[in-house]
């Protein structure tokens, strides 16, 4: 087991009656042989075990624990009843009981009985990693949306854990009406409060769903389109995004330090205007409760015309990173291997070591341009003209140019140009008069036509204007 000093406090942390923050032990459970779930790829890159641990500290971190002790517990099998063997167990209460730990972090599915019989043995709270990722998601909702899409995954997730040996859930009591029935015990009556609280938030939710889908029209009637960026939690988003629109999102060295969607406008180099969102970051083996609860936020993807993927390309688990990311997506109904529409996007690059770094290109120069990723860092900037030229790029395809001369005189017609158009080219001649290429957007076809005299109009698909 290593012991780590206290964390940063970077926010309102858990404290004990006392005001001390909780002292928490994180172990990461590693089944010897490295054996892969059932339902993983035979070629899906496998985390290292020092990652997984390194992540689940990290998780601990972002809602301020004091991870006192943290280390990798090696296991021939998983126990049904204790995930530990017995052995492991019993060695662990003389390292809980030294060390004065008040919560211990298994980075593991437990089962409700696991998490029982473990909290049983060890008297002290346990977390698994799905219960971890629930406090975090809690701590970070700021919006009334993300507040409820918390509130209904934790519930559906505590529903499943009223299954303890707590005196309180055995008692049976009396009762009518909508008390509860005679000899109705405790552990019924939470559960039928539980899933009554579960059906009004999943119609509060369903109300903002509409309202959601109202902003979602009204965007696409002015229109813009919508590019989101996603990607493994603390990968860079938030910075990324705040370096493009010259927004201030928080974003700090913190995983999930982003979970409600943040939309801004963005101009493209030409002129152009996008609707950029921030997503929740994803991670992996993201609780499937949460994979539902966060359905209507993850609308914004779903919606979006491109999509950038993220990666944190200097993580020793990016690769892994980028699978997970994938496979999120790939719930949400998303093909991950949709060039057309999926944008890799490399971060982080000023973080790589000299060699590696000038190593990049030459790795990328033979791939599709479609599939070639953008290397960028969103601390220096670097890569971010790039990528911006790249995502107009991909929005362009199949739009139609256009060439027109405007007046001398028409001042006016200019201006109007450049504020409804996206001018490629632009050249003035002697006399005065301006020749432009432009795209046009589909809303402002009909007036341009009517305004402007076309001198040529050639197809998208026709590069030579």
């Amino acid at each position: 087991m290593k012991h780590r000093p206290r964390e940063t406090d970077t926010g309102s942390p858990p404290h004990k009656d006392g005001g001390d923050l909780v002292r928490a032990l994180v172990i990461v459970p590693v089944v010897r042989g490295g054996k892969k779930r059932p339902a993983e790829p035979p070629d899906r890159p496998q985390r290292s075990p020092e990652a997984r641990l390194d992540e689940a500290v990290g998780l601990a971190a972002a809602i301020d624990l004091d991870v006192v002790a943290s280390g990798i517990v090696m296991l021939s099998g998983l126990r049904p009843a204790t995930l530990f063997g017995k052995g492991k167990v019993e060695e662990l209460v003389g390292r809980i009981a030294a060390d004065g730990v008040e919560l211990v972090i298994v980075d593991h599915p437990l089962t409700p009985v696991q998490q029982r019989n473990l909290e049983q043995a060890w008297t002290v709270k346990v977390l698994d990693r799905t219960g971890l990722i629930l406090e975090i998601f809690g701590r970070r909702a700021r919006t009334r949306e993300g507040r409820l899409q918390v509130e209904l995954a934790h519930l559906s997730y505590q529903k499943s854990r009223l299954v303890r040996s707590w005196t309180h859930l055995e008692r049976q009591r009396g009762g009518f009406g909508f008390l509860g029935g005679p000899g109705e015990t405790q552990i019924e009556a939470d559960r039928r409060l539980l899933q009554e609280r579960i059906s009004r938030i999943e119609k509060e939710l369903e109300q903002v769903k509409r309202t959601r889908g109202l902003h979602r029209k009204s965007r696409r009637d002015v229109p813009h389109p919508v590019v989101a960026l996603v990607g493994y939690t603390n990968a860079g988003k938030s910075t990324l995004f705040n370096t493009i629109t010259k927004a201030e999102v928080f974003a700090e060295d913190l995983l999930f330090a982003t979970l409600d969607p943040t939309l801004r406008r963005l101009v493209l180099p030409h002129g152009a205007s996008v609707i950029l969102s921030d997503t929740v970051g994803f991670i992996s083996d993201l609780p499937t409760q949460l994979v539902a609860a966060f359905r209507a936020t993850l609308e914004e993807v779903l919606e979006a015309d491109l999509i950038l993927h993220v990666r944190d390309v200097c993580h020793e688990d990016s690769a892994a990173q980028a699978a997970d990311v994938r496979e999120v997506l790939a719930l949400l109904g998303i093909d991950a291997g949709d060039g057309d529409r999926i944008i890799e996007v490399w971060n982080k690059i000023d973080l790589l070591p000299p060699d590696r770094r000038a190593s990049l290109p030459a790795m990328t120069a033979g791939t599709d341009r479609r599939r070639r990723p953008v290397l960028v860092s969103a601390v220096t900037g670097e890569g971010v003209d790039a990528l911006a030229a790249e995502i107009e790029a991909r929005l362009a395809e199949g739009r139609d140019r256009y060439r027109a001369v405007v007046a001398a005189e028409d001042g006016a017609g200019l201006a109007w140009i450049h504020e409804h158009c996206e001018v490629l080219e632009r050249t003035t001649d002697t006399e005065g008069r301006t020749d432009v290429i432009v795209r046009v957007p589909e809303k402002h076809l009909d007036a341009f036509r009517r305004r402007f005299s076309i001198a040529e109009h050639r197809p998208a698909a026709d590069t030579s204007l």
